[in-house]
């Protein structure tokens, strides 16, 4: 006798709608193509907007088969689904030659087309690294790029809040005219974030240009502006006090060796900037400036910082010590610092003491990493008077360079300070702490 009945359904087919797009969320196109094979439920969830929100398209100088296809897939689903997305980033990997570059260029032309014409939502965009500068980028190609891409910006710039465009490299006119591009619809920007951190070309003097004071002063809600302090002036600090303190909350400032630092930025026009705008907090990375009169000029009391990165990478130079910059200039932000990150290669000078009494002076410092010539000591006397509670840090990350070969003494030592702490770290410590031959 033949069984009438309906074949019994997997669980799969009773799984609501925001349960099986929640599961397609963590799939990869390639899977997600085939799932969307098995019945017209999984194949509408597929189609679902929620899935198609964020993409990431990686451009890959010399890719592999399957990098190829991640590619290709990547870019189609992006214009298939493009009138969902909602933050987009692009990414170059390696390029290596004009061809690449040319290519690029055409894809993106064709992709910002694209996506002018049917997104609405579109609120983030990142394309970092392109560095502009460099001599793949033949002229032609560059002015057709930037020329495409400020169309796009003009045409989104009542909907984005976020532009990433960190390390693009360019001339000064070339960059303001992507920024201006952000406001030219209505001469004004509400866009909230802006990473233009190694926008401009090495060596640029923006702090003197009276085009970028215009094209800065064009922005009125900004809360988070991400830049290399070769960008501040007092014009600079003025417009941000007058168009952006009701919004602001950070200042993300990189001060490279190659950029030109020397200008004077009155104390008095930072203390304006704070005092309107309350919530300002400013963090500064320091790369291989390191001089305590380049810093002085730099690091005045009157910022709100609230995190320092000071790096000199492997890099030693006899005319700089640390120690002013720690007893000196850094204790002015004993009520505010946070975060400090200090990478040094300081083997003609002992720190230990001065660091120590600068953490303790502290009194909100959470985070600390340093690699630097420290004694191993350095490291029982911090736990000890963090166990006591004269100070609050909770991650600690401790790279001890040694002029040695052979660390085994220094290991084991480190070894006996970690069991005599380890209640505290265990509980109450991200702790991280190794030593490191410099030879």
């Amino acid at each position: 006798m033949e069984d009438d009945s309906e074949p019994e359904q997997s669980s799969w087919a009773y799984l609501p709608d925001v349960c099986l797009r929640h599961v397609f969320h963590w799939l990869d196109d390639r899977d997600r193509s085939r799932a969307a094979l098995v019945c017209k439920k999984w194949s509408c969830a597929m189609h679902s907007g929620s899935l198609w929100r964020c993409r990431t398209i990686t451009f890959y100088g010399q890719p592999s088969r399957a990098r190829t296809l991640e590619f290709q897939s990547a870019l189609w689903y992006t214009k298939k689904f493009g009138k969902y997305l909602k933050h987009l980033e692009i990414k170059l990997s390696n390029p290596y030659n004009t061809s690449f570059i040319k290519k690029f260029q055409v894809i993106m032309r064709g992709l910002l087309s694209h996506l002018g014409k049917c997104n609405s939502h579109l609120v983030s965009l990142s394309i970092k690294y392109l560095e502009l500068d460099c001599l793949i980028w033949k002229n032609v190609v560059r002015a057709q790029f930037i020329k495409n891409l400020a169309a796009f910006l003009k045409r989104m710039s009542n909907q984005l809040d976020y532009i990433n465009l960190k390390g693009a490299r360019i001339t000064l006119e070339e960059g303001c005219e992507l920024l201006n591009s952000l406001s030219s619809l209505t001469n004004r920007s509400f866009i909230s974030e802006i990473n233009i951190e190694d926008f401009f070309s090495l060596h640029l003097s923006v702090y003197s240009s009276a085009l970028f004071h215009q094209t800065m002063s064009k922005f009125h809600r900004l809360t988070i502006l991400t830049f290399n302090y070769n960008c501040i002036s007092d014009e600079l600090l003025d417009i941000l006090r007058e168009r952006s303190s009701h919004s602001l909350c950070t200042l993300n400032i990189k001060c490279h060796i190659h950029d030109p630092h020397g200008q004077v930025v009155s104390g008095m026009s930072w203390a304006n900037l704070a005092k309107r705008a309350p919530k300002l907090n400013v963090n500064f990375f320091f790369e291989r400036v390191m001089k305590h009169d380049h810093l002085a000029r730099i690091l005045l009391e009157e910022i709100p910082v609230r995190s320092i990165s000071l790096r000199s990478c492997y890099f030693s130079d006899p005319d700089w010590t640390m120690r002013p910059t720690l007893t000196n200039l850094l204790p002015a932000y004993w009520h505010g610092l946070q975060k400090l990150t200090l990478e040094l290669n300081n083997d003609h000078e002992l720190l230990d003491n001065e660091l120590l009494q600068l953490i303790l002076s502290c009194k909100r410092l959470l985070f600390l990493k340093v690699w630097a010539f420290l004694s191993v000591s350095f490291m029982e006397r911090l736990l000890q008077n963090r166990a006591e509670r004269k100070c609050i840090l909770t991650t600690i990350k401790v790279r001890i360079y040694t002029a040695q070969d052979d660390s085994t003494e220094e290991e084991r030592l480190l070894a006996d300070i970690y069991r005599k702490f380890k209640y505290l770290i265990d509980s109450e410590l991200n702790y991280f702490v190794i030593t490191y031959p410099m030879v």
